[in-house]
């Protein structure tokens, strides 16, 4: 059964360590994705693919959120474009959550991690 605290505080965690990392772009956005999944893992703890499980869940919840956020940023901005930069947006938006959802895969590496070493 999913852990959602875990979830939730893994989430958190990685928002906090990449709003900090924007000095370092890039790299600390990955250490916020490593940070969240590592989190997410060793509350979740039991085991490789439960702590797998959750930081992938924290990973995935916050690339969607910010691709979501992304892509309504810039599907608004390109209404001043009209009709092609609606679908800027929706394109950007597509684009980020995919992107995201890869990216997520180091937060539930990190994930396993974490839970093998809270047993």
């Amino acid at each position: 059964m999913t852990n959602w605290r875990a979830v939730f505080i893994g989430f958190l965690v990685a928002i906090v360590v990449s709003t900090l990392g924007l000095v370092l772009p890039g790299i600390g956005q990955l250490a916020g994705g490593l940070a969240g999944g590592f989190a997410a893992g060793f509350i979740a703890g039991g085991g490789l693919l439960r702590g797998f499980w959750h930081g992938l869940l924290a990973g995935s919840l916050g690339g969607i959120i910010g691709a979501f956020i992304l892509g309504v940023v810039v599907g608004l901005t390109g209404l001043t474009l009209g009709p092609i930069g609606g679908l800027l947006g929706v394109g950007i938006f597509v684009f980020v959550a995919g992107l995201a959802l890869i990216m997520a895969i180091e937060s539930a590496l990190a994930g396993a991690v974490g839970s093998l070493l809270a047993n």
